[in-house]
């Protein structure tokens, strides 16, 4: 007897009666209360319900929370990554991206609008939501104006899971040709704790002494982790 065709996996668990049902007091849920008025799972529940109009979606936004560590990690996570959990396709994952992408619009918006050293819980918001989480070290380098407002926030280099190949020299010769009158670096740990390591601390220190000569005034360089964050200029390391 020949044997019967494989089928292929279901891309998740197939909707219950009540989905409908469901989905409308998801969404009034949210209209009246608001984002709070929802749990982590259930926002990215309905996030997916837009793009798997025809799928109960829940198990899949569990899914999602329990392989990245939760909402942070969901919304940060590549696209590859993504699509790695059974139920994710390119669609599904898109939707996240651009999610993702709105938040931080909004966070960069309020940070621009006002001197960063004024603004300063705006600007930790801001990198939390686009650094804390991610999975490969990223460093970055923040321009300022006389005034102190931003006017570049630049990725300098991306390393493996713990380290960012980041140079004194390029890093001065941009603020250079950018007319900064200060900067602020950051970058983030992948492991989660944000302290500082001595690498760290020297080429911050490096960094600080090649700028002054030039004008260029280093105001500090942030860690950013899952667990926190560390301003070496709060632990006066620079």
């Amino acid at each position: 007897m020949p044997s019967l065709p494989l089928l292929p996996d279901a891309p998740a668990t197939p909707p219950p009666d009540d989905t409908a049902g469901h989905r409308d007091r998801l969404r009034g849920r949210l209209l009246t209360g608001g984002g709070d008025a929802l749990l982590d799972h259930e926002l990215i529940e309905y996030l997916l319900m837009l793009a798997i109009p025809r799928i109960d979606t829940k198990p899949v936004a569990k899914a999602l929370l329990r392989e990245f560590g939760g909402i942070g990690g969901v919304l940060t996570a590549d696209a590859a990554a993504l699509t790695r959990v059974r139920g994710i396709s390119d669609r599904s994952a898109a939707a996240i991206k651009i999610a993702h992408a709105i938040a931080i619009r909004l966070l960069k918006a309020r940070v621009a609008e006002r001197p960063v050293l004024a603004n300063w819980q705006a600007l930790l918001d801001y990198l939390r939501a686009d650094m804390a989480h991610h999975a490969i070290e990223r460093f970055r380098v923040l321009h300022l104006n006389t005034r102190n407002m931003l006017i570049r926030d630049e990725v300098m280099s991306e390393g493996s899971i713990d380290q960012a190949a980041v140079h004194v020299r390029e890093v001065i010769r941009r603020a250079i040709d950018l007319g900064s009158a200060a900067i602020i670096l950051v970058h983030n740990h992948p492991s989660g704790d944000p302290s500082p390591s001595r690498a760290d601390i020297t080429i911050t220190r490096a960094i600080a002494v090649a700028g002054e000569p030039l004008g260029i005034v280093l105001h500090d360089h942030i860690i950013m982790g899952m667990h926190g964050h560390v301003s070496l200029k709060a632990q006066g390391l620079i």
